[in-house]
């Protein structure tokens, strides 16, 4: 995940030390990749099992809450398909028809993922837990089954919560890696398959809550009523799971750029190479997860040979790679500094000079 430069305490690192090797950076990526597919797995074993435990405790007791659980249930288990669809196919090699490879389809799939949980799961929950309310049919079959409906719920929160833990396990090891708060290593995640484990298993135990306090209080006051408010309540919840992360997911998929503390760190070693009067511009776009492609302005010292500044182009790309184990594209264009057309373009595209380009553009924050 391309978060931050490396080497200082209070930002997060991107990749090994300089005198590092550059193996470190792909064992890191390689393990990070691995804990995501365990992820995805537990997540899957988990939803399928209480699926089909829910699904007998609503046939048995006719509650809305236990069925939406069943179809959250069912929408959680397509959603890991999809993920670990997207996580097989991402690492496939570039070829002549992606020369950029194929990161982003994990954006892709996971996008698919987040309309899924919208449409099979919240669709269905909002749509049973209103029928519910509307028709009020009295259910004695809930209130004789209701220990059915307390027993799977117990269970399902047991196994639902052994998968939420090894999300959060991930999460937390990734977040406190990259010297990040919680807040925000979501917000620039680029790998949405672990995010999205980690949000439907939160939604799935805040689910089992409302469908736990909907049954109780249906065996309490006799009415189907607060069913099929618990059954709504899961639906609304799933939607706000879908809405995050089909956000996340569109920002990817139309092209992020890397976070601005790697572009800083970045802009300041390419600023310090002796060949280098400027760097004019600096863009980058995430292509997949732990990918970033990169394309570099810079002005070089007048007095430089053709040679010269291929030695230098090709010296500071190998520098890059080795400091920066996220970046998979360096593209440096040699372009001079006081060029109108070239300001001009900075300046439209964020609002600043050159001279405060870094500042303005790259904060530290």
């Amino acid at each position: 995940m391309a978060v931050g430069p490396p080497g200082t305490q209070e930002e997060a690192s991107v990749g090994p030390e300089p005198d590092d090797p550059t193996d470190e950076g792909r064992h890191h990526e390689e393990s990070s990749s691995g804990q995501s597919t365990l992820s995805v797995v537990l997540a899957f074993v988990a939803n399928a099992l209480v699926g089909v435990l829910k699904l007998v405790a609503g046939l048995l007791t006719g509650s809305s809450a236990m069925l939406a659980e069943a179809a959250h249930s069912v929408a959680d288990c397509t959603t890991e398909v999809l993920l670990f669809t997207a996580l097989r196919r991402s690492v496939r090699r570039p070829d002549s028809a992606h020369p950029f490879g194929y990161g982003k389809e994990r954006f892709f799939w996971s996008m698919i993922a987040a309309v899924s949980v919208f449409v099979t799961g919240a669709t269905y929950s909002i749509y049973e837990g209103i029928t519910t309310i509307v028709e009020n049919p009295p259910d004695p079959a809930e209130e004789q089954y209701a220990w059915v409906a307390f027993a799977v719920l117990g269970l399902s929160a047991l196994i639902e919560g052994t998968s939420w833990q090894q999300a959060v396990r991930q999460v937390w090891r990734e977040k406190r890696e990259l010297k990040l708060s919680l807040r925000r290593y979501l917000a620039l995640s680029d790998d949405p398959t672990v995010k999205s484990v980690l949000f439907e298993d939160t939604a799935a135990l805040i689910g089992l809550a409302f469908a736990a306090i909907g049954v109780a209080l249906h065996r309490a006051t006799g009415s189907s009523v607060w069913d099929g408010i618990a059954s709504i309540m899961i639906g609304l919840t799933l939607v706000g799971v879908a809405y995050s992360l089909g956000s996340s997911n569109k920002a990817l998929l139309i092209g992020r750029a890397a976070e601005p503390r790697v572009m800083r760190a970045v802009f300041d070693h390419l600023d310090a190479a002796p060949e280098v009067v400027t760097v004019v511009d600096l863009q980058s776009m995430l292509t997949g997860t732990d990918s970033v492609l990169l394309c570099a302005r810079v002005d070089f010292v007048d007095d430089l040979t053709a040679g010269d500044l291929e030695r230098a182009c090709v010296r500071l790309d190998n520098e890059l790679h080795d400091r920066f184990h996220d970046l998979d594209q360096v593209f440096i264009e040699p372009v001079p500094r006081s060029d109108p057309d070239v300001r001009a373009a900075v300046l439209d595209r964020y609002g600043t000079t050159l001279d405060h380009l870094r500042e303005r553009r790259f904060p530290r924050a």
